[in-house]
């Protein structure tokens, strides 16, 4: 068998037609195929790669700490400086109430980790989201998914979770003093990076403030420059109880993260003690991964350039949209097509012209394009051009 059909036969399948392209390397904003073809990642990975691949600083990273040592012990047991450093620096670029981290290995996590911690701290036991969600596939998680497409065939799920409708201020008096928390997405990336109004989500943290509820804010995909701000809850004024990261915070390696209060995430160490555990969260060699990916961001004009690369894509594809406009903010792009139909053949012919685009879960009709920050407008450019072509000759 060749690598394509052993991949077929003992990978588990997510569909029952993956794309199954191979590729020998990545470097920069391009992969490459076994021909040494490359193809743009306009996707990112869903998100992952925001500086690009293969950074020389991240893979050094990778090598010194791989040299050094990778597994010792579970998360929390023993001092590992990757895990301190990285820690120390992203709490200094976030609010100060913001300050203890829970390393995890992935997004999902980071989510399962915040919804006990949330019930934990309150003693409640209610947990909240909203329609259009998404916030991973494990099943707390999917317990707290707005789409109920992917739910009904696991459930049950966890109890004593409620589904709002999005961006509803009056849906907000169905919170009460039973709600642990509340879960939301400043873009949220699933429906096709439809933006949570500014004015919703300053209603919303004010109920929450209220009547003592937790307010977790899902940055997995949203984070580490990607809306135009570091982190998209500072561009809106919001400041979360408890902060979910994951896909970009890695670097390229996997790393999951829930933060919030020292005094907060004490209640996690006691009554009973080891009450969240996890064996490889926070795995050395990720945290310096991610952590030297972090320094590049950081040092790096990407972000502040963020809002004008979103400028030049709107300005060049706005026309193409069904609607007349592209939804969602920064480099989280959404083309509405108009049907699943067409997406998928003017993804299929992208991938033939060397374009990786993809969709989105729950709103198959619009094409998702999410470029690494670190793409130049001469390759942006390129990019519009062929999409333009491609979608004009696909009706």
């Amino acid at each position: 068998m060749d690598l394509r059909q052993l991949f077929l036969r003992h990978l588990a399948p997510t569909t029952e037609s993956p794309l199954a392209l191979e590729f020998n390397r990545a470097k920069g904003i391009y992969l490459y195929g076994p021909d040494e073809k490359p193809y743009v990642d306009f996707i990112s990975g869903i998100g992952v790669s925001n500086i690009g691949h293969g950074h020389p600083e991240v893979i050094e990273a990778v090598q010194m700490q791989a040299e050094r040592y990778m597994h010792l012990m579970v998360y929390g047991e023993y001092v590992q400086q990757p895990q301190v450093a990285y820690a120390q620096d992203l709490c200094a670029s976030l609010d100060s109430s913001l300050d203890c981290i829970y390393w995890g290995n992935s997004g999902a996590e980071a989510i399962e980790g915040a919804m006990k911690l949330a019930k934990r701290w309150t003693g409640r036991t209610e947990i909240c989201s909203f329609q259009g969600s998404y916030h991973g596939s494990t099943q707390g998680a999917l317990s707290a998914m707005g789409d109920e497409t992917f739910k009904r065939a696991y459930r049950p799920l966890l109890p004593d979770h409620r589904i709002l409708p999005w961006a509803n201020e009056e849906a907000l008096d169905q919170l009460s003093e039973r709600s642990a928390a509340v879960i939301v997405e400043v873009v949220q990336a699933e429906s096709g990076y439809k933006v949570t109004p500014p004015a919703f989500l300053a209603a919303l943290q004010a109920r929450c403030r209220s009547l003592g509820i937790l307010l977790i804010v899902d940055e997995i995909q949203t984070g580490f420059g990607r809306s135009g701000h570091l982190f998209a809850h500072q561009g809106v004024g919001l400041t979360p109880d408890i902060l979910c990261l994951g896909k970009a915070l890695g670097g390229g390696m996997p790393l999951g993260a829930f933060i919030s209060s020292q005094e907060k995430m004490q209640s996690l160490a006691l009554n009973p003690m080891l009450g969240h555990l996890t064996t490889f969260g926070g795995h050395p060699v990720s945290c310096a991964a991610g952590h030297a990916a972090f320094k590049v961001l950081q040092r790096e004009t990407w972000v502040e350039d963020v809002s004008q690369k979103e400028a030049f894509m709107r300005n060049a594809m706005n026309t193409l949209s069904i609607t007349g406009q592209l939804s969602g903010q920064g480099l989280l792009i959404a083309l509405p097509l108009g049907s699943f139909e067409r997406v998928l053949r003017v993804q299929k012919e992208l991938i033939q012209k060397g374009l990786i685009t993809d969709w989105f879960l729950f709103e198959n009709r619009s094409l998702r394009l999410a470029p690494p920050l670190s793409i130049s407008l001469s390759e942006l450019s390129n990019a519009c051009a062929l999409l333009t072509d491609t979608i004009i000759n696909n009706p």
